[in-house]
Protein backbone atom coordinates (compact mmCIF):
# COMPACT_ATOMS: atom_id res chain seq x y z
CA UNK A 1 0.00 0.00 0.00
CA UNK A 2 1.69 3.38 -1.48
CA UNK A 3 1.48 6.33 0.61
CA UNK A 4 3.08 9.43 2.16
CA UNK A 5 4.20 7.77 4.93
CA UNK A 6 5.82 4.62 3.06
CA UNK A 7 7.14 7.20 0.45
CA UNK A 8 8.75 9.24 2.74
CA UNK A 9 10.52 6.97 5.35
CA UNK A 10 10.94 3.93 2.47
CA UNK A 11 8.58 1.01 4.39
CA UNK A 12 6.15 -1.09 2.81
CA UNK A 13 3.45 -0.47 5.08
CA UNK A 14 1.90 2.55 6.48
CA UNK A 15 1.88 1.17 10.03
CA UNK A 16 4.33 2.56 12.58
CA UNK A 17 4.97 0.86 16.23
CA UNK A 18 5.54 3.37 18.82
CA UNK A 19 8.44 3.95 21.12
CA UNK A 20 7.17 2.56 24.48
CA UNK A 21 9.53 2.77 27.04
CA UNK A 22 10.95 -0.35 28.59
CA UNK A 23 8.42 -1.91 25.46
CA UNK A 24 9.98 -0.88 22.29
CA UNK A 25 13.85 -2.29 21.93
CA UNK A 26 15.93 -3.98 19.66
CA UNK A 27 14.00 -7.29 18.97
CA UNK A 28 10.56 -5.59 18.76
CA UNK A 29 11.84 -3.06 16.47
CA UNK A 30 13.73 -5.31 14.47
CA UNK A 31 10.89 -7.58 13.80
CA UNK A 32 8.77 -4.57 13.02
CA UNK A 33 10.80 -3.37 10.62
CA UNK A 34 11.88 -6.96 9.00
CA UNK A 35 7.43 -7.50 8.51
CA UNK A 36 7.85 -3.70 6.54
CA UNK A 37 6.35 -1.73 9.16
CA UNK A 38 8.44 1.20 10.53
CA UNK A 39 10.11 0.22 13.94
CA UNK A 40 10.75 2.93 16.74
CA UNK A 41 13.06 2.42 19.28
CA UNK A 42 12.47 4.12 22.55
CA UNK A 43 15.51 5.96 24.18
CA UNK A 44 14.47 7.25 26.86
CA UNK A 45 15.15 4.98 29.33
CA UNK A 46 18.58 4.39 27.32
CA UNK A 47 21.72 5.61 28.72
CA UNK A 48 23.21 7.21 25.80
CA UNK A 49 25.92 4.17 25.63
CA UNK A 50 22.89 1.92 26.13
CA UNK A 51 21.24 3.97 22.90
CA UNK A 52 24.15 3.04 21.06
CA UNK A 53 24.40 -0.14 21.74
CA UNK A 54 20.50 -0.60 20.59
CA UNK A 55 20.65 0.91 17.66
CA UNK A 56 23.72 -1.14 16.73
CA UNK A 57 22.01 -4.73 17.69
CA UNK A 58 18.65 -3.30 15.39
CA UNK A 59 20.91 -2.81 12.61
CA UNK A 60 22.33 -6.22 13.00
CA UNK A 61 19.10 -7.58 12.69
CA UNK A 62 17.57 -6.13 9.98
CA UNK A 63 18.59 -3.54 6.53
CA UNK A 64 15.06 -1.86 6.79
CA UNK A 65 14.62 1.75 7.69
CA UNK A 66 13.61 1.92 11.46
CA UNK A 67 13.23 4.83 14.19
CA UNK A 68 14.39 6.00 17.50
CA UNK A 69 12.05 8.13 19.74
CA UNK A 70 13.69 10.96 22.00
CA UNK A 71 13.01 13.52 24.81
CA UNK A 72 13.16 16.50 22.91
CA UNK A 73 13.70 18.24 26.45
CA UNK A 74 16.63 16.12 27.61
CA UNK A 75 19.76 17.76 29.19
CA UNK A 76 21.78 15.41 26.72
CA UNK A 77 19.27 15.44 23.77
CA UNK A 78 21.95 16.71 21.44
CA UNK A 79 24.01 14.01 21.80
CA UNK A 80 21.58 11.62 21.15
CA UNK A 81 20.55 13.42 18.00
CA UNK A 82 24.82 13.54 17.23
CA UNK A 83 24.41 9.60 17.94
CA UNK A 84 21.69 8.84 15.39
CA UNK A 85 23.46 10.69 12.54
CA UNK A 86 27.18 9.26 12.93
CA UNK A 87 24.59 5.46 13.55
CA UNK A 88 22.84 6.59 10.30
CA UNK A 89 19.50 6.23 11.94
CA UNK A 90 16.44 7.06 9.01
CA UNK A 91 13.68 8.33 11.52
CA UNK A 92 13.36 10.64 14.43
CA UNK A 93 10.63 10.73 16.32
CA UNK A 94 9.44 12.83 19.54
CA UNK A 95 6.92 12.99 22.62
CA UNK A 96 7.46 16.34 22.72
CA UNK A 97 7.74 18.76 19.96
CA UNK A 98 11.45 19.40 19.28
CA UNK A 99 12.79 23.31 18.90
CA UNK A 100 13.19 24.25 15.32
CA UNK A 101 16.69 24.73 15.58
CA UNK A 102 16.73 20.38 16.34
CA UNK A 103 14.42 19.74 13.33
CA UNK A 104 16.77 21.47 11.25
CA UNK A 105 20.02 19.34 12.67
CA UNK A 106 18.32 16.78 11.92
CA UNK A 107 16.78 17.57 8.58
CA UNK A 108 20.10 19.01 7.74
CA UNK A 109 21.19 15.56 8.28
CA UNK A 110 19.04 13.44 6.09
CA UNK A 111 16.77 12.31 9.04
CA UNK A 112 12.57 12.12 8.45
CA UNK A 113 11.46 14.26 11.45
CA UNK A 114 8.56 13.04 12.95
CA UNK A 115 7.19 14.49 16.44
CA UNK A 116 4.02 13.11 17.99
CA UNK A 117 1.70 15.58 19.44
CA UNK A 118 -2.10 15.89 20.92
CA UNK A 119 -3.68 18.91 19.42
CA UNK A 120 -3.87 20.67 16.21
CA UNK A 121 -2.27 23.66 17.43
CA UNK A 122 1.04 21.99 18.12
CA UNK A 123 1.11 19.80 14.59
CA UNK A 124 0.47 23.41 13.06
CA UNK A 125 3.71 24.62 15.33
CA UNK A 126 6.04 21.51 13.86
CA UNK A 127 5.06 21.84 10.81
CA UNK A 128 5.59 25.15 10.27
CA UNK A 129 9.38 24.57 12.51
CA UNK A 130 10.02 22.24 9.14
CA UNK A 131 8.96 18.65 10.57
CA UNK A 132 8.42 16.09 7.96
CA UNK A 133 5.39 13.77 9.07
CA UNK A 134 3.65 13.82 12.42
CA UNK A 135 2.13 11.94 14.47
CA UNK A 136 -1.47 12.58 16.15
CA UNK A 137 -2.59 10.46 19.12
CA UNK A 138 -6.28 11.31 20.49
CA UNK A 139 -7.24 10.38 23.79
CA UNK A 140 -8.02 6.48 23.18
CA UNK A 141 -3.89 6.30 23.23
CA UNK A 142 -1.91 4.25 26.06
CA UNK A 143 0.36 6.34 27.79
CA UNK A 144 0.19 10.29 28.83
CA UNK A 145 -3.15 11.21 26.75
CA UNK A 146 -4.98 14.04 25.75
CA UNK A 147 -9.24 14.30 26.50
CA UNK A 148 -9.67 14.24 22.80
CA UNK A 149 -11.14 11.41 20.95
CA UNK A 150 -9.24 10.25 17.08
CA UNK A 151 -12.06 10.53 15.49
CA UNK A 152 -11.90 14.38 16.44
CA UNK A 153 -9.17 15.16 16.46
CA UNK A 154 -7.57 13.52 13.24
CA UNK A 155 -9.39 15.10 10.78
CA UNK A 156 -8.28 18.51 12.52
CA UNK A 157 -4.64 18.39 11.70
CA UNK A 158 -5.44 16.78 8.77
CA UNK A 159 -6.89 19.92 7.61
CA UNK A 160 -4.61 22.21 9.49
CA UNK A 161 -0.94 20.58 7.94
CA UNK A 162 0.25 19.96 4.60
CA UNK A 163 2.56 17.21 6.18
CA UNK A 164 1.58 13.53 6.13
CA UNK A 165 -0.13 12.77 9.05
CA UNK A 166 0.17 9.59 11.06
CA UNK A 167 -3.21 8.64 13.32
CA UNK A 168 -2.26 6.79 16.93
CA UNK A 169 -4.69 6.26 19.06
CA UNK A 170 -7.66 3.27 19.08
CA UNK A 171 -5.99 1.42 16.26
CA UNK A 172 -5.68 -2.13 16.29
CA UNK A 173 -6.54 -3.82 12.53
CA UNK A 174 -6.94 -3.61 9.19
CA UNK A 175 -10.23 -1.92 9.53
CA UNK A 176 -9.02 0.86 11.24
CA UNK A 177 -6.43 1.62 9.16
CA UNK A 178 -8.90 2.20 6.52
CA UNK A 179 -10.79 4.22 8.60
CA UNK A 180 -7.73 6.75 9.36
CA UNK A 181 -7.01 6.83 5.70
CA UNK A 182 -10.48 7.84 4.89
CA UNK A 183 -9.97 10.69 7.12
CA UNK A 184 -6.89 11.68 5.27
CA UNK A 185 -4.39 10.05 7.46
CA UNK A 186 -1.02 8.59 5.65
CA UNK A 187 -1.10 5.93 8.00
CA UNK A 188 -1.72 4.42 11.62
CA UNK A 189 0.63 4.16 14.78
CA UNK A 190 0.14 1.20 17.47
CA UNK A 191 1.39 0.64 20.59
CA UNK A 192 -0.96 -1.56 22.63
CA UNK A 193 -1.12 -4.11 19.95
CA UNK A 194 2.55 -4.10 19.11
CA UNK A 195 3.12 -4.80 22.86
CA UNK A 196 1.08 -7.63 22.79
CA UNK A 197 3.26 -9.75 20.35
CA UNK A 198 5.61 -13.09 20.59
CA UNK A 199 8.24 -10.50 19.50
CA UNK A 200 7.80 -8.21 22.38
CA UNK A 201 10.07 -8.39 25.48
CA UNK A 202 7.29 -7.90 27.84
CA UNK A 203 7.20 -10.98 30.22
CA UNK A 204 4.22 -13.38 29.67
CA UNK A 205 2.86 -12.63 33.15
CA UNK A 206 2.35 -8.70 32.13
CA UNK A 207 0.86 -10.00 28.82
CA UNK A 208 -1.25 -11.96 30.46
CA UNK A 209 -3.05 -9.11 32.39
CA UNK A 210 -3.44 -7.35 29.00
CA UNK A 211 -5.24 -10.05 27.42
CA UNK A 212 -7.78 -10.62 30.37
CA UNK A 213 -8.31 -6.54 30.68
CA UNK A 214 -11.96 -5.54 29.07
CA UNK A 215 -12.27 -1.66 27.76
CA UNK A 216 -13.96 -0.66 31.38
CA UNK A 217 -10.15 -2.11 32.53
CA UNK A 218 -8.24 0.95 31.19
CA UNK A 219 -8.99 4.01 33.41
CA UNK A 220 -6.91 7.70 32.74
CA UNK A 221 -5.49 8.85 36.16
CA UNK A 222 -2.90 11.73 37.58
CA UNK A 223 -1.78 9.76 40.30
CA UNK A 224 1.55 8.53 38.81
CA UNK A 225 3.14 11.97 37.55
CA UNK A 226 0.28 14.36 37.60
CA UNK A 227 -0.20 14.14 34.33
CA UNK A 228 -3.26 12.26 32.63
CA UNK A 229 -2.10 8.66 31.69
CA UNK A 230 -4.12 6.16 30.24
CA UNK A 231 -3.26 2.44 31.87
CA UNK A 232 -4.60 -0.79 33.40
CA UNK A 233 -6.75 -0.05 36.37
CA UNK A 234 -4.96 -2.28 39.15
CA UNK A 235 -4.77 -2.04 42.63
CA UNK A 236 -1.42 0.41 42.55
CA UNK A 237 -3.09 2.15 40.76
CA UNK A 238 -5.97 2.43 43.16
CA UNK A 239 -3.36 2.83 45.95
CA UNK A 240 -1.65 5.84 44.23
CA UNK A 241 -4.66 7.81 44.01
CA UNK A 242 -5.19 7.11 47.51
CA UNK A 243 -2.18 7.76 48.95
CA UNK A 244 -1.68 10.88 51.00
CA UNK A 245 0.77 13.59 49.66
CA UNK A 246 3.02 13.21 52.10
CA UNK A 247 3.66 9.06 51.20
CA UNK A 248 3.39 10.04 47.24
CA UNK A 249 6.36 12.63 48.15
CA UNK A 250 8.71 9.76 49.48
CA UNK A 251 7.32 7.45 47.10
CA UNK A 252 8.94 9.46 44.22
CA UNK A 253 11.84 10.18 45.70
CA UNK A 254 13.03 6.39 46.38
CA UNK A 255 12.26 6.15 42.58
CA UNK A 256 13.83 9.38 41.31
CA UNK A 257 17.14 8.04 43.09
CA UNK A 258 16.52 4.36 41.06
CA UNK A 259 16.06 5.56 37.98
CA UNK A 260 18.93 8.38 38.49
CA UNK A 261 21.46 4.89 39.05
CA UNK A 262 19.69 2.97 35.98
CA UNK A 263 19.25 5.82 33.28
CA UNK A 264 23.18 7.16 34.36
CA UNK A 265 21.99 11.16 34.61
CA UNK A 266 22.88 13.22 37.72
CA UNK A 267 21.02 14.73 39.95
CA UNK A 268 21.69 17.89 37.58
CA UNK A 269 20.29 16.87 34.51
CA UNK A 270 16.92 15.14 36.19
CA UNK A 271 16.34 18.67 37.94
CA UNK A 272 16.79 19.89 34.04
CA UNK A 273 14.42 17.73 33.15
CA UNK A 274 12.00 18.79 35.75
CA UNK A 275 12.34 22.31 35.19
CA UNK A 276 11.64 21.32 31.39
CA UNK A 277 8.40 19.28 32.16
CA UNK A 278 7.12 21.69 34.61
CA UNK A 279 8.02 25.11 32.08
CA UNK A 280 4.10 25.72 29.96
CA UNK A 281 2.19 23.14 32.31
CA UNK A 282 0.31 23.89 35.44
CA UNK A 283 1.65 21.75 37.30
CA UNK A 284 2.87 21.97 41.38
CA UNK A 285 6.89 21.11 42.29
CA UNK A 286 5.10 18.10 43.67
CA UNK A 287 3.77 16.80 40.53
CA UNK A 288 7.40 17.77 39.28
CA UNK A 289 8.88 15.20 41.21
CA UNK A 290 6.33 12.74 40.88
CA UNK A 291 7.47 12.13 37.56
CA UNK A 292 9.94 10.28 39.06
CA UNK A 293 7.40 7.36 39.82
CA UNK A 294 6.65 7.32 36.39
CA UNK A 295 9.99 5.22 34.41
CA UNK A 296 10.83 2.82 37.48
CA UNK A 297 6.92 2.34 37.75
CA UNK A 298 6.71 1.25 34.14
CA UNK A 299 10.18 -0.71 34.24
CA UNK A 300 8.74 -2.98 37.24
CA UNK A 301 6.04 -4.24 35.10
CA UNK A 302 7.56 -4.20 31.71
CA UNK A 303 10.94 -5.63 32.44
CA UNK A 304 10.44 -7.61 35.88
CA UNK A 305 7.62 -8.99 35.36
CA UNK A 306 5.25 -7.48 38.69
CA UNK A 307 1.62 -6.43 37.63
CA UNK A 308 1.48 -5.79 41.82
CA UNK A 309 4.00 -2.95 42.03
CA UNK A 310 4.37 -1.87 38.13
CA UNK A 311 1.93 0.58 35.79
CA UNK A 312 0.80 -1.15 32.98
CA UNK A 313 0.41 1.95 30.28
CA UNK A 314 -2.41 1.04 28.28
CA UNK A 315 -4.57 2.14 25.17
CA UNK A 316 -8.60 1.29 25.14
CA UNK A 317 -7.75 -1.40 22.53
CA UNK A 318 -6.18 -3.69 25.31
CA UNK A 319 -9.60 -4.26 25.87
CA UNK A 320 -10.24 -5.73 22.74
CA UNK A 321 -6.96 -7.79 22.09
CA UNK A 322 -7.14 -11.36 23.02
CA UNK A 323 -3.66 -12.81 21.25
CA UNK A 324 -0.30 -12.39 20.74
CA UNK A 325 0.90 -12.81 16.87
CA UNK A 326 4.16 -12.35 15.92
CA UNK A 327 5.32 -8.58 14.10
CA UNK A 328 5.05 -10.26 10.64
CA UNK A 329 2.10 -12.36 11.74
CA UNK A 330 0.38 -8.90 12.58
CA UNK A 331 1.50 -6.59 9.91
CA UNK A 332 0.33 -9.32 7.45
CA UNK A 333 -3.17 -9.64 9.23
CA UNK A 334 -3.66 -5.78 8.81
CA UNK A 335 -2.74 -5.25 5.67
CA UNK A 336 -5.15 -7.97 4.51
CA UNK A 337 -8.11 -7.16 6.38
CA UNK A 338 -7.67 -3.49 4.97
CA UNK A 339 -7.89 -4.82 1.24
CA UNK A 340 -10.71 -6.88 2.46
CA UNK A 341 -12.81 -3.71 3.38
CA UNK A 342 -11.48 -1.88 0.63
CA UNK A 343 -12.83 -4.52 -1.87
CA UNK A 344 -16.16 -4.23 0.39
CA UNK A 345 -16.31 -1.03 0.37
CA UNK A 346 -15.89 -0.78 -3.38
CA UNK A 347 -18.25 -3.73 -4.42
CA UNK A 348 -20.95 -2.16 -1.71
CA UNK A 349 -20.51 1.60 -3.40
CA UNK A 350 -20.71 -0.09 -7.15
CA UNK A 351 -24.04 -2.21 -6.34
CA UNK A 352 -25.71 1.25 -4.33
CA UNK A 353 -24.65 2.96 -7.57
CA UNK A 354 -26.36 -0.09 -9.69
CA UNK A 355 -29.74 0.45 -7.55
CA UNK A 356 -29.64 4.16 -8.14
CA UNK A 357 -29.32 4.16 -11.50
CA UNK A 358 -31.75 1.39 -11.98
CA UNK A 359 -34.75 3.52 -10.16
Amino acid sequence: MDTALTRLVGVRHPIVQTGMGWVAGPRLVSATANAGALGILASATMTLDGLREAVREVKSRTDAPFGVNLRADAADAGDRVRLMIDEGVRVASFALAPSAELIAELKEAGIVVVPSVGARRHAEKVAAWGADAVIVQGGEGGGHTGEVATTVLLPQVVDAVDIPVVAAGGFFDGRGLVAALAYGAAGVAMGTRFLLTSDSTVPDAVKARYLAATVKDVTVTRAVDGLPHRMLRTDLVTGLEDSGRAKALARAVRHASGFRRLSGLTWRQMIRDGLSLKHGKDLTWSQVLLAANTPMLLRSAMVDGRTDLGVMASGQVAGVIDDLPSCAELVDRVMAEAAEVVGALSAGGARRAAGGSGG
